[in-house]
């Protein structure tokens, strides 16, 4: 078909070049996802912390001069030094009673696996402030105590209630609680061992002492420290209540203190406050290098400790400064 006189035809446009260069890969920058949820969660959290943090420092009902003044006062540090003490002792009586409890449930012997289950299972069922004032009225059952031939003669007899002060009291009273706890916790710890550790401890016939000191338990130590120091945190906190059996611990201090200044219990329960999150929080940190020190050959690489942690953090943002201001 001819065309018209004086028409002209378009000449087709040109395809783009093949060999035409992309955009270089620096600047293709994969855009994150979305998550408004997020942040809208993160501005109410902060909102929250900030608005009780105002709370704390500007509501005069805290009396915070006050609490400076108690913090470190003769009374609250006597008090804090028998927590303490109270809570040494009864950590490491508890946790030897809960090793032999342990062993015992995992014995052979039904009359020493019956004895041992019944024990855990009336401390576990019985609250501590019981065991407490029981052990406390206990010179009323028992005026006198003995040691001699069973059901025979006495050879050595002596006063129950000049033997049991209040600490003494405090600390069996606490020891004899923990003792059924732990006993829990070591059994659980020492069954999570690999049952071919132990076959081949006795495949070289080494003697079952060396086989549970040497082979299973640095094994379950693994299991057993974090369960325990939630034990140990809980006894802590559970000195509070050895005030009912007359021995002025830290929360006893300041109850005291509060009955003559009753102006200051806020203040005086703050102080106590403050001074079980120093206690727990020294616990933590300790429990934390144990948990690191015992999970060498059991993982590939030991958990970085807040000092490696705070040092990666810094070294990333530093990294990513870098990078957006070369983009």
């Amino acid at each position: 078909m001819s065309e018209p006189p004086g028409a002209t035809i378009a000449a087709p446009e040109a395809p783009p070049a093949a060999d035409e260069p992309s955009p270089p890969l620096a600047a293709q920058r994969v855009q994150p996802l979305r998550r408004p949820g997020r942040w809208i969660a993160t501005a109410v959290v902060l909102v929250l912390v900030v608005q009780f943090a105002h709370g704390l420092v500007t509501n005069p009902f805290y009396q915070w001069d006050r609490f400076g003044y108690w913090f470190l006062r003769p009374t609250i540090l006597d008090g804090l030094a028998i927590t303490l003490e109270v809570t040494a002792y009864s950590a490491v009586l508890g946790l030897l009673g809960g090793i032999l409890l342990a062993l015992a449930r995992l014995s052979k012997s039904p009359v020493l696996r019956a004895v041992s289950w019944t024990y855990v299972w009336a401390l576990r069922s019985v609250p501590l402030i019981v065991v407490l004032l029981f052990l406390y009225n206990f010179s009323a059952l028992y005026k006198t105590l003995s040691i001699g031939v069973p059901f025979g003669p006495a050879f050595f007899s002596f006063d129950e209630s000049k033997l049991a002060t209040d600490m003494v009291v405090a600390v069996i009273g606490l020891s004899l609680n923990e003792a059924a706890y732990a006993a829990e916790v070591v059994r659980g710890g020492i069954l999570s061992v690999d049952q071919g550790q132990h076959e081949a401890a006795a495949a070289l016939g080494l003697p079952k002492g060396y086989q549970f000191r040497r082979i299973v338990f640095p094994q379950a130590l693994r299991s057993i420290t974090p369960n325990y120091v939630n034990q140990l945190i809980g006894l802590i906190k559970s000195t509070s209540l050895v005030f009912y059996v007359s021995l002025l611990d830290l929360f006893g201090s300041a109850q005291s203190m509060g009955s003559t200044y009753p102006g200051d219990i806020v203040p005086l329960l703050l102080v106590v406050t403050v001074w079980y999150l120093i206690l727990t929080s020294v616990v933590s940190v300790v429990q934390f290098y144990v948990e690191r020190y015992y999970a060498r050959g059991a993982t590939r690489t030991l958990p970085p400790t807040p000092l490696q942690k705070l040092r990666t953090g810094l070294t990333d943002l530093s990294a990513r400064i870098r990078r957006e201001a070369a983009v």
